[in-house]
């Protein structure tokens, strides 16, 4: 279980690594000719913008402009630089939720986890990440000042920590997962509401985890 847990860890931040580069290289120089030139303008003098506003998307790509360092022709780069670490993040804990789901599933009615299911596990978590880092839709939000990307990184992060506490329900303290879940979840409705789709899986996870019958 070691072995598994750090070449676990070993190989989510070199996925992670790959999505940041790329993302990174390959982001918008300013804005795109939609929302996300509004998106930049509005966080750089924390204006209103459309309804119904992402006030924490303002705020915290407010604080990525201050790596503009006063210069209004880099604002627009820290901005999409933030989303793109963000979606980098959402990489890794696509990975890492991958060989959760991955390593139950070969561990399954107390099978124990060799050398080779290790290797199978991680093959597959990096596979299923780098398959979705590459993916259309994913990688356009991810390298422009939009909302959708920092959306994502907070869905990814809600659903790894339910398996976080799936593996760890019986333990003392082990809710605590659950409120930190809840309050991630609120605060990413200022930013968009996609999170709230993580609910239903969440419930699904908890009620089979607590009622095995």
């Amino acid at each position: 279980m070691h072995f598994y847990k750090r070449w676990n860890n070993i190989t989510g931040w070199a996925v992670f690594a790959v999505a940041a580069m790329v993302y990174l290289m390959t982001m918008e120089p300013v804005s795109s000719l939609w929302d996300c030139s509004e998106f930049i303008a509005t966080s750089y003098k924390l204006e209103v913008g459309h309804p119904p506003g992402a006030p924490l998307f303002m705020m915290l790509a407010r604080l990525a402009t201050l790596f503009a360092f006063g210069n209004p022709d880099y604002v627009g780069i820290a901005v999409n630089a933030m989303n793109s670490l963000a979606s980098a993040f959402c990489i890794l804990f696509l990975f890492w939720t991958i060989t959760h789901l991955a390593r139950r599933l070969v561990t399954r009615d107390g099978a124990q986890l060799t050398a080779a299911n290790t290797w199978a596990v991680l093959g597959a978590g990096a596979v299923g990440a780098l398959a979705y880092t590459f993916t259309d839709t994913f990688w356009f939000s991810a390298v422009e000042g939009e909302v959708y990307a920092f959306s994502s990184f907070c869905t990814a992060l809600v659903f790894w920590l339910i398996l976080k506490w799936e593996n760890r329900a019986d333990q003392p303290g082990a809710d605590r997962y659950l409120v930190l879940i809840a309050y991630i979840i609120g605060v990413s409705i200022a930013v968009h509401l996609l999170n709230l789709l993580c609910i239903p899986a969440i419930v699904l996870v908890i009620y089979y985890r607590k009622f095995r019958n």
